[in-house]
């Protein structure tokens, strides 16, 4: 099992910087948390492109809010397993009920509850939430935050299984 697992969490709504980052430094915040996992990437064009597809509000003087931002790190994360239309869908409907600090709060712990269950690193799912939040679009993003982490542990095996069969001197 990977140490980084252990050790993973995204930093919370209240954490992420509320100054407003720039392009490139927003690219390289989200990454810096992300790239641990080995799968999700994001880069400056596709942010752009996120940005003037309507996914995520434009930056106000170039720069992008923590708002903006909790919406990036949940698009990294999901577009592995769902299509941006999808995922503009799934925004439509936390929207409706949940602020976005809530909903990324939401999203932050059921991810790290996930990762530490298919990693083997506890031995049932926490119940994120309370039995009154119950709602289809809770039960919509737990689904795809299980297809993202069996996505992770598999691409982690596959990488360990792959390092394990090289050979000694391999350069």
């Amino acid at each position: 099992m990977p140490a980084y697992i252990e050790q993973f969490r995204l930093p919370r709504y209240r954490e992420i910087p509320d100054v407003g980052l720039y392009l490139d430094q927003t690219v390289k915040y989200i990454n810096r948390f992300l790239t641990p996992l080995g799968c999700m990437e994001i880069t400056s064009s596709m942010v752009s492109n996120y940005v003037k597809k309507g996914y995520i509000s434009s930056p106000v003087h170039k720069q992008y809010d923590a708002e903006q931002i909790a919406y990036l790190f949940f698009i990294s994360v999901a577009k592995s397993v769902l299509s941006m239309e999808n995922i503009a869908r799934l925004f439509t409907m936390q929207k409706r009920m949940y602020n976005a600090e809530i909903a990324y709060d939401f999203f932050c712990d059921e991810l790290e509850n996930m990762l530490q269950y298919t990693f083997g690193l506890k031995e049932q799912i926490d119940e994120v939430g309370t039995p009154e939040d119950r709602s289809e679009t809770k039960a919509m993003l737990r689904s795809t935050i299980i297809a993202v982490t069996h996505i992770i542990y598999l691409s982690s095996r596959f990488e360990q299984m792959k390092t394990a069969e090289a050979p000694a001197d391999a350069p």
